[in-house]
């Protein structure tokens, strides 16, 4: 594991066909601003990724699925992100948001072309590049299976 980049722990949960996702809050200061994004976050010293995970989709959206499975790690010149999916059991409705500006489910033709519409946002927002990235390999594996 590189010690000097930042690792983080992000999950692709899904439902019928499509992608939860969380649209970042548009503070200039954060990465991705306004951007829909994995849900997820830093891994704290010396925690597992598999616990990480776990631990920011609870303070996040107050759910963690039955079963969360590894995908892959990426690494770029910032970050490792270890990324995890799983099923999402429950309805939208019945999750909260507790950071971001909003959240939805994105199909995979949003993901192709790389944005969504926001209600909340009132506009149609972006992936961050590195997302769709990940979610597009993810959907191509599946499809090999």
């Amino acid at each position: 594991m590189n010690t000097k980049l930042v690792h983080v722990a992000v999950a692709i949960l899904y439902r019928d066909g499509k992608f939860l996702m969380q649209l970042r809050d548009n503070i200039p200061t954060i990465v991705y601003p306004g951007h829909w994004a994995f849900f997820g976050g830093h891994l704290e010293p010396n925690e597992p990724p598999e616990i990480a995970v776990k631990r920011e989709l609870q303070e996040e959206i107050g759910y963690v699925p039955p079963v969360l499975n590894p995908f892959r790690n990426y690494e770029d010149d910032r970050a490792v992100r270890h990324v995890f999916h799983g099923e999402l059991t429950v309805e939208l409705k019945d999750l909260v948001l507790g950071e971001g500006w909003d959240m939805g489910l994105l199909s995979v033709e949003d993901i192709r072309r790389g944005n969504c519409y926001s209600e909340v946002a009132g506009s149609v927002r972006p992936l961050g590049d590195r997302h769709q990235r990940i979610l597009l390999d993810f959907v191509e594996s599946q499809t090999k299976m």
